[in-house]
């Protein structure tokens, strides 16, 4: 069972806290023969998998690497040749060709995490029952999204294995964390980026205990 990142929201949705924890290997690769049988296209300035599907190469895996050079967007690191020229020119087979999911970056991560305040807002506003709690699980068939939202409107989110036991005591423990080891700090404003080795430090331990045990300190 894993965890596999935590996030802090503040009361206005901006992202405070970010970290990634154990992350799924996704990466996959394969060498091909003329014509390459997948479709590619360019993406939001990556080259993304359009159609076609095999050998754990999927629809919206982008392409890493050729060759054992990296890709940057659409071009060769080191050459810095164009992806798709590349790939399309007969001359350059056999190719090997690394795919995968693309991190995330600092923007889109801080789109994210505004766009789950609104939701989360929403949330409230469309349940039945006056002062709900928002939401406070998302499933799908990879991972769950839990969310905690403290009495000072924070909100700590963690994404993990849908079997993955023990997350509301995470969540509380995470929330001391956050009270020892930022909010006690004298140097830190409530609302700021979170940039302290201590939390940093307590924070990484207690996932760890978590997937270990199954549960932090304790039962539900």
């Amino acid at each position: 069972m894993t965890i596999f990142s935590v996030y802090i929201v503040n009361r206005a949705g901006g992202l405070i806290y970010q970290l990634d924890h154990s992350q799924p290997r996704t990466e996959v690769e394969k060498t091909f023969s003329y014509p390459l049988e997948l479709t590619l296209k360019i993406y939001d300035e990556r080259v993304v998998v359009a159609f076609g599907q095999r050998d754990g190469i999927k629809v919206g895996h982008t392409v890493l690497a050729i060759n054992g050079e990296v890709v940057r967007g659409r071009q060769l690191e080191a050459s810095g040749k164009d992806v798709l020229e590349m790939i399309a020119d007969s001359n350059n087979y056999p190719i090997a060709i690394k795919f995968g999911r693309p991190k995330l970056s600092t923007n889109e991560r801080i789109m994210l995490a505004s766009m789950f305040h609104s939701l989360y807002a929403i949330g409230c506003q469309l349940s039945p029952e006056h002062k709900s709690s928002g939401i406070q699980v998302l499933e799908t068939d990879a991972f769950k999204l839990h969310c905690f939202q403290t009495l000072s409107g924070i909100k700590i989110l963690v994404l993990a294995d849908p079997k993955q036991a023990g997350i509301e005591v995470l969540l509380r423990k995470i929330y001391e964390i956050y009270s020892d080891f930022a909010l006690k700090n004298p140097f830190y404003s409530i609302d700021m980026p979170i940039r302290c080795e201590l939390f940093d430090v307590n924070l990484q331990a207690s996932l760890e205990s978590s997937e270990k045990s199954g549960l932090y300190g304790g039962t539900m």
